[in-house]
């Protein structure tokens, strides 16, 4: 599966979650991650996408310990498979925050997005 089409994946998946995975470019910032996913509660999270075989470049290893040091959820994702896999989890996540919400509003408090 070529990056064009795991990315595509990743977008669809995570807009069918509730979320938004925008695309991020970054002039003079080279080797940012593909994508920033905005999830319900407040969940960001940087991910870049490989094909199965597909390798970091030295610039995008910078960018990516960067903004880990920065206290960033940083994912890297090969292949359609491990795409799937980070959409079950942050499903989970969202979900979980669903019923967290829910439970707080009927008791009238409001709720606060993730840290």
């Amino acid at each position: 599966m070529r990056e064009k089409e795991v990315e595509k994946k990743l977008t669809e998946g995570i807009r069918n979650i509730g979320g938004v995975a925008f695309k991020f470019v970054s002039p003079g910032n080279d080797g940012v991650p593909d994508r920033i996913v905005a999830l319900p509660g407040g969940r960001i999270a940087f991910v870049e996408l490989k094909t199965e075989t597909g390798r970091l470049s030295g610039r995008q290893k910078v960018q990516i310990k960067r903004l880990t040091q920065l206290g960033f959820d940083v994912q890297v994702l090969y292949g359609a498979g491990e795409v799937e896999d980070f959409l079950k989890k942050v499903k989970k996540e969202v979900d979980w925050y669903e019923v967290l919400a829910a439970r707080i509003s009927k008791k009238g408090d409001t709720v606060h997005p993730c840290p």
